[in-house]
């Protein structure tokens, strides 16, 4: 056996991944939002990027000369850069809007809508109007700042009485003063006393009904009408209509309101559809992102610094502002392709609704436009399209498949979940569908589906099993 050193040549192909195409994949990956964060960060940064009124043309036209000087400069040829040449090949580069041009105020919903009003805020105004004493004032403050996301009190009055010195009577008769103001129910401490207060605020004084609130509100949660009727000693329909009285009630006092830690998501559409005279237009949204050109300032100095480091310098921001331009509008494109893609394989969607959706993968949009799945991945995450039939995330449109008899492609679950909604809404009430009717009936159409599976949608689908639907 021979151990030694070697010396082996082997010839390996492999990507690198350089800091021009992690800026195109992050570029990529961004919603209108964020893209417009991540530019005016860069605007701040690279001297040449500057925010332009009017587009001419576009990087996405020069990339190959971009590179061509860059190899140059790599190859240690950048003395013999002409750097007057460099500038004036791009003279005229600009990011260009696709939309119209925004030098009048553009009129929004939010133009129109005034600031949501915080329950904090709501619940001080109305405590500002009901106490006298700086004492009371004081409680009415801890009882604010101790209420949960749901409304309720999530402390205890011997601990509230106990941070601020005060009896624990006291602090009663303040809560008791707070379960007077409006939203009802709120500084409640748990859900039954939530739900009383409710009842008393809207002149309900038939016992039974606080007995079914007290005493059998488990009973209620599972739709127990007949132990509820037996314990009351009234009938089943009368248990009904009391049980219906109460799901009226709301269990969350703060529902409606804007709470102070609320993280709320605004979603801006990134790609539009529209119906124009019969036939569908597909628009990139960025109306909102700023439009990007070479700084003229920064040009002419190129063209008069002699220094080598400071003509290094600014090579590279040079270059840097171009393949931003570039990476902008790559990004543009594929979106419009995989859009354009969605368009054709789900155009029945469009035209008929969710029951005609078919079923769909990234691979298939993948082949379509011809990129690698995890661009079209990229390119559909967290971003959403306004369509005429609503404003739905573009992943909404890639579902698996239902085999489906007589059919290659079968039937996509976001169909199956329109069948079964409808289904539910129509019903006997008294009489509800079973998950396994439900599969037997879907099977009887030549869709391939089990029960469990049915039960997965309908959860899914937030819908109640049959006995909790089942009505008297």
């Amino acid at each position: 056996m021979k151990i030694g050193f070697e010396l082996n040549l082997q010839q390996t192909q492999k990507l690198i991944m350089t800091p021009e195409l992690r800026q195109a994949i992050q570029v990529l990956q961004y919603n209108t939002m964020e893209l417009k964060e991540f530019i005016e960060k860069q605007i701040e940064t690279n001297p040449f990027l500057e925010v332009g009124d009017k587009g001419a043309e576009t990087a996405a036209e020069k990339p190959a000369e971009t590179l061509e000087q860059k190899d140059k400069l790599d190859e240690g040829k950048k003395d013999e850069i002409d750097w007057h040449e460099v500038v004036e090949k791009y003279d005229d580069i600009s990011y260009k809007s696709y939309t119209q041009n925004h030098s009048e105020t553009k009129q929004t919903f939010e133009s129109y809508t005034s600031k949501q009003r915080s329950l904090s805020d709501h619940l001080h105004a109305q405590l500002g109007l009901s106490v006298n004493t700086e004492k009371d004032r004081m409680i009415g403050e801890r009882i604010i700042d101790s209420l949960d996301k749901k409304g309720y009190l999530a402390v205890s009055t011997m601990e509230i009485a106990d941070q601020l010195g005060v009896s624990e009577n006291d602090v009663l008769e303040v809560l008791e003063i707070f379960h007077t103001f409006d939203p009802a129910g709120i500084a409640a401490r748990d859900l039954k006393e939530c739900l009383n207060i409710q009842l008393k605020e809207k002149g309900v004084f038939d016992e039974k009904v606080y007995e079914v609130v007290n005493n059998h509100i488990e009973n209620l949660a599972c739709n127990k009408l007949q132990c509820i009727a037996k314990e009351l000693d009234v009938s089943v329909t009368r248990a009904q209509q009391i049980c219906d009285m109460i799901r009226f009630l709301e269990p969350k006092p703060s529902r409606g309101f804007h709470l102070d830690d609320d993280n709320i998501r605004y979603v801006t559409a990134d790609v539009t559809i529209t119906k124009v005279n019969g036939e569908y237009v597909i628009m990139v949204n960025d109306g909102d992102v700023p439009m990007l050109r070479i700084s003229n300032y920064y040009k002419n100095i190129m063209k008069s610094v002699d220094d080598k480091e400071t003509n290094k310098f600014l090579y590279d921001k040079f270059n840097a502002s171009m393949w931003l331009i570039k990476s902008i509008e790559q990004r543009r494109h594929t979106m419009y392709k995989v859009a354009e893609s969605i368009l054709k394989h789900q155009i029945n969607f469009f035209e008929k609704g969710d029951k005609y959706l078919k079923p769909l993968v990234l691979k298939d949009v993948a082949e379509d436009i011809e990129v690698h799945e995890s661009t079209v991945s990229r390119a559909t995450n967290g971003k959403y399209v306004q369509t005429p039939r609503g404003l739905f995330e573009l992943k909404y449109f890639f579902s698996s498949s239902i085999s489906r008899e007589g059919e290659m492609d079968g039937m996509a679950s976001t169909s199956i979940k329109t069948l079964i909604k409808e289904m539910v809404e129509n019903e006997n009430e008294r009489k509800p569908l079973s998950d396994q009717k439900m599969a037997n009936a879907l099977n009887e159409k030549g869709i391939d589906i089990s029960r469990r599976t049915i039960a997965k949608y309908r959860e899914e689908l937030g819908i109640a099993s049959s006995s909790m639907r089942k009505r008297y």
